[in-house]
């Protein structure tokens, strides 16, 4: 299992919508709305990191409304 934060630009006027969408997305445990830079933190869960990778780039970065995004995949330190 591998583990990581998507942080997702929205915008302006699509964040409701996009919003609904990304949360649908298998593979999304959790998001939290934010100030700054980004409007979105997705934390993420999946298999390995191919599959997170799909997942982003085939069902999260097509969602109208989402501008761009970022990955973090975590580590144990």
């Amino acid at each position: 299992m591998i583990t990581g934060l998507v942080l997702v630009k929205l915008g302006a006027g699509k964040e409701t919508s996009a919003l609904a969408k990304i949360k649908k997305v298998t593979g999304v445990a959790h998001v939290s709305a934010v100030f700054g830079r980004w409007d979105l933190v997705l934390d993420m869960e999946s298999e390995d990191l191919p599959s997170l990778s799909n997942v982003v780039v085939h069902e999260i970065r097509p969602i109208t409304g989402v501008i761009s995004t970022e990955t973090l995949v975590t580590t144990a330190l």
